[in-house]
Formats: C-alpha cells, structure tokens, sequence
C-alpha cells in the first residue's frame, strides 16, 4: 500500500514538473507572437534577450528572472559553457532559457554554437533544472535550407535528430560534443524570419 501512494505521489510530482514546463514553452510562443505582430521589436541577440525577460518578469511574478547568471551560483560546474542567457527560478523550480540570434552568417560555426547551446542546456537539465529550452531566430535561409545537407548541416537543414558525437566543423577538428539526448530542431514562420524552441 505504502508503494503505491509513493508512485502516486511521484507521478503528481512528475505531472506537475510537465505542466511547469509546458507553461513556459506556451509563455515563449506567447512571446513569438508578439514579435510576430510587430509588439515587440527584436534586432539583435541583446534585444531578444532582454525583451523576453521584461516579458517572463511581467508574467512569472514571485519569481526571479535574471541575466547571464553563471552556472556556478546553482552549484553546477563542468559545463560547455558557463553564462545562462535568462534563469528563472525560485526556492523550488529553476528554469534555464539560451537563446541565439546570428546575424553574420558564419553558418557550420553557428549551427556548432546551436548544437552547444542544446549540451549546455541538457547539463542543466541532468544536473536538477526543471526545465532547460533553446530558443534560435534566423532571417538567413542559409540557415535552415542549402545544397549541403550533411555534417553539422544535416540537424539544421535535414531533420536530423541532435544525437551523440558531433564534430566541429571548422577551426579545431578535434573538438567535439557529445549530446546524450534526442532533440529535433523544428523551424517555424515567424513574419520574414525563422525560429525554433527546443525543449529539454
């Protein structure tokens, strides 16, 4: 008997984390639409980030929403990269968000840098975040559609799934990244522009 109500318990426990997380999922798409109905105006990486915390701040009240907050003040250290662009959290959850917006091209270097993003938030993820999501808008086509469909390009260009060992596809060729989840990257119209949230 006393089993059962531990895997009830656990259950709820788990639906309540998902019902968590699908909330912020829809309060980023919420915030797409803004940009999508010319509420919001977004031009760079810096503006993105800091129009979707005044929006996260405005609507997730008794919750801090900060910047740049290092991995190191929650505890976790060993990650491939160590500054959250957005972390929402309070005495109970905690909520990751990084967020890209590349406007020079520099596509495989980019497509490696949305592939890290992915690692950093999957660490996060792994070592007790509730919920860890990356959120990238594009105006460059090259981005999501071209002639080369393989390497790195395969995720971004040809639905392949985000999945173990990717090699960098410039500079150092012994660097790499090991993703141990599955995440497929899922473009979406937004006016002129593309985007994608991946969710942990």
């Amino acid at each position: 008997m006393l089993g059962r109500i531990i895997a009830l318990l656990m259950k709820l426990g788990e639906l309540q984390r998902l019902v968590c997380k699908m909330d912020i999922v829809s309060l980023l798409e919420e915030f797409v639409d803004l940009i999508r109905n010319e509420e919001v105006e977004v031009y760079n990486e810096f503006s993105l980030q800091h129009e979707l915390g005044i929006f996260l701040r405005a609507k997730l009240t008794g919750n801090k929403v900060q910047f740049e907050r290092n991995a190191k003040f929650f505890g976790i250290t060993g990650t491939v990269k160590h500054e959250i662009d957005i972390v929402i959290y309070n005495e109970n959850e905690k909520y990751a968000i990084e967020l890209k917006y590349p406007l020079n091209g520099q596509y495989p270097e980019q497509m490696y840098s949305f592939v890290k993003d992915i690692k950093f938030m999957e660490q996060l993820k792994e070592a007790g975040f509730d919920g860890a999501y990356c959120v990238t808008l594009v105006q460059d086509k090259n981005f999501y559609s071209g002639n080369k469909v393989d390497g790195v390009y395969s995720y971004f260009r040809n639905e392949n799934t985000i999945h173990g060992t990717i090699i960098k596809p410039t500079g150092k060729k012994d660097e790499s990244i090991d993703v141990h989840g599955e995440y497929q990257v899922e473009w979406k119209s937004i006016n002129n522009w593309k985007y994608y949230i991946v969710d942990m």
